[in-house]
């Protein structure tokens, strides 16, 4: 009888320490609603002349207990964050300049984030025009390294938008000098990818050009990568 309920008892020490197994549920990303993708926003609150205050908005997310609102200037690719639990925020940044915006979503439960899609903006001025927004380069990323095909070649690709929708090419430059000055090709506003001749073991560097039909450009910044 003396070691059934020494059994017993090791029995319930055991399930209470067990505890509960199951991770917390990670957080989802939001859905981000204003500044709408690829617009110009003209409801900032003017600040003084060369800043105004613009509120961003997104919808709620699950399992996220606060929110890491990212405002990145694309012409210095200097970002400004502010954290919230609210599903709002306001920041005060530049007129007449393109930015991008993304929202992480947080739960102090997990160490599981969850980013949302990332949308462009103009932040309005006293422009009537506005250069594209810089090309986002979309493969290869910058720092990885990459396999060649059999015919020594890998392919450039980007995504381009413009408030004015008038985006009339993009110009890229590629060569293992950084920043890459050669002219690799042209190409029209609807074609995005460019295939170019690589060696084995180079760092490579990229960057594209936009231009509108008012002759306005932009700089996509430099990426670079590694060929196998």
């Amino acid at each position: 009888m003396k070691h059934f309920f020494l059994s017993i008892l090791i029995l319930i020490l055991l399930s209470s320490c067990g505890g509960n197994d199951d991770p917390p549920p990670a957080p989802v990303g939001a859905n981000l609603v204003f500044p709408l993708e690829s617009s110009e926003c003209t409801t900032g609150v003017s600040i003084n002349d060369t800043q105004s205050q613009v509120t961003f908005e997104w919808l709620a997310s699950a399992n996220t207990d606060s929110y890491t609102l990212s405002a990145v200037n694309l012409e210095t690719n200097m970002p400004q964050t502010i954290s919230t639990a609210a599903t709002s925020a306001s920041l005060p940044i530049g007129k007449g300049t393109p930015y991008s915006w993304s929202v992480t979503s947080r739960n102090s439960s997990s160490d599981q984030i969850a980013t949302s899609e990332t949308w462009l903006f103009y932040n309005s001025g006293s422009q009537t025009t506005y250069a594209p927004f810089p090309a986002q380069l979309v493969s290869p990323l910058s720092g990885s390294t990459v396999q060649k095909s059999i015919a020594n070649e890998i392919a450039l690709s980007w995504s381009g938008a413009d408030v004015d929708s008038d985006i009339s090419g993009f110009e890229i430059f590629f060569s293992d000098q950084n920043p890459p000055t050669s002219s690799v090709g042209n190409t029209t506003s609807t074609i995005t990818e460019l295939v170019v001749s690589v060696e084995s073991n180079t760092i490579y560097y990229w960057k594209v050009i936009t231009t509108d039909l008012e002759g306005n450009t932009s700089d996509s910044g430099v990426f670079e990568f590694k060929i196998l």
